[in-house]
C-alpha cells in the first residue's frame, strides 16, 4: 500500500508543477498535509514529553518539510518516473545513516550493496546523450540530498521517537513544520494563481491528493511500519515504487531510455543486497 501511495506521489507533483512553481508546491504539499491531521495533532499535545520535541521537529523538517520542496524542485527539469526511480536510494542512506549516528551494524556485504547502489545513481543521473539529458543531469541531485534527510528521519522515529503512536507521531511532525511552510507560502504568487490562472484549482486538487495520501496517510504508514519492524525494512518499500512511478510515466507520455532501466536495475540491486545481507 505505502509503495502504491508514494509511487503515485511523483506523476501527482508532476501536475501540481503545470500552474505552481516548485516552491509553491512544497509548501502547499506540507500546509494541507497539516491541516488534514490537525486534529490529532490537537487531542494528543499535551501527550509528548518534552525532551522528544526536538527529534520530532528534526522528523518533521527531514521526512517533510525539505524533502517536498526537493522532489518539486527535481520535478521541475527529471521525469516522473525517473525521480521515483532515485528515491530508492532511501534504503541505502537509511542504513548508512543508521550505522553513522546510531551504532548500527554495517557490514562487508552491505557496503558492496551501497556502492552498487551509488553506481546505479551516477548511471540513472549522469548518463544520456542529447544535451537536454546533460543540463537537467545535476536536479538528480536534488532527489539523492531528499533521500538523505529520509534515512535521516526513519532512524530518529525508530530510535529516538519509539513509543509514540503513528498516527499522533506523524501529526505532530507535521505540526512543526506546517506553519513553516504557511508563512512562506503567503510570501509567494500561489494565491493569486488560485485566482486568476485557469486551471489551478485543478492543479490544487492533485497536490491536495498528494498531500493527504503521500503525505499524511503514507507517513502514518511509514511509521507504523518502522515501529513493528525495522528502519531498514521500512525502507523496503521502495522495491515497487519505481515501478508504479515509471508506469505512472509512461501512461502519462514520459519518455523512458534503455540506459534509465539499466540505472534502475542497478540501484534496485543494491537495495536488494543491502536488505539481504546479514
Amino acid at each position: 500500500m505505502l509503495s502504491l501511495i508514494w509511487g503515485t506521489s511523483f506523476i501527482l507533483i508532476k501536475k501540481g508543477l503545470v500552474v505552481f512553481a516548485a516552491d509553491e508546491l512544497g509548501a502547499l504539499r506540507i500546509v494541507i498535509a497539516c491541516l488534514s491531521l490537525l486534529p490529532f495533532a490537537i487531542l494528543n499535545l499535551r501527550k509528548i514529553e518534552p525532551h522528544r520535541w526536538k527529534f520530532i521537529v528534526a522528523s518533521g523538517l527531514l521526512g517533510n518539510l525539505f524533502p517536498a520542496f526537493l522532489f518539486a524542485y527535481a520535478e521541475t527539469q527529471l521525469a516522473s518516473g525517473l525521480a521515483g526511480v532515485l528515491n530508492s536510494l532511501t534504503a541505502l542512506f537509511t542504513l548508512l545513516i543508521g550505522a553513522m549516528f546510531f551504532r548500527q551494524s554495517i557490514t562487508w556485504m552491505r557496503m558492496v550493496g551501497i556502492l552498487i547502489g551509488i553506481a546505479g545513481t551516477a548511471m540513472l543521473i549522469f548518463s544520456g546523450n542529447n544535451s537536454a539529458d546533460l543540463d537537467n543531469k545535476f536536479y538528480g541531485l536534488f532527489i539523492v540530498a531528499a533521500t538523505v534527510c529520509y534515512g535521516g528521519s526513519a532512524n530518529i522515529i525508530k530510535f529516538r521517537l519509539q513509543g509514540i503512536k503513528p498516527v499522533v507521531m506523524s501529526s505532530m511532525a507535521l505540526l512543526t513544520v506546517g506553519p513553516v511552510a504557511a508563512t512562506y507560502l503567503f510570501t509567494t504568487g500561489a494565491m493569486y494563481k488560485l485566482q486568476h490562472v485557469p486551471g489551478a484549482w485543478e492543479a490544487l486538487l492533485y497536490i491536495a491528493t498528494l498531500a493527504v495520501f503521500s503525505t499524511a496517510i503514507g507517513l502514518i504508514l511509514l511509521n507504523k511500519l518502522i515501529h513493528v519492524s525495522t528502519p531498514l525494512f521500512a525502507s523496503s518499500s521502495n522495491y515497487l515504487i519505481p515501478i508504479v512511478a515509471l508506469g505512472w510515466g509512461v501512461l502519462d507520455g514520459e519518455n523512458i531510455y534503455a540506459w534509465h532501466y539499466m540505472g534502475m536495475a542497478v540501484i534496485l540491486m543494491g537495495v536488494f543486497v543491502v536488505n539481504r545481507a546479514k
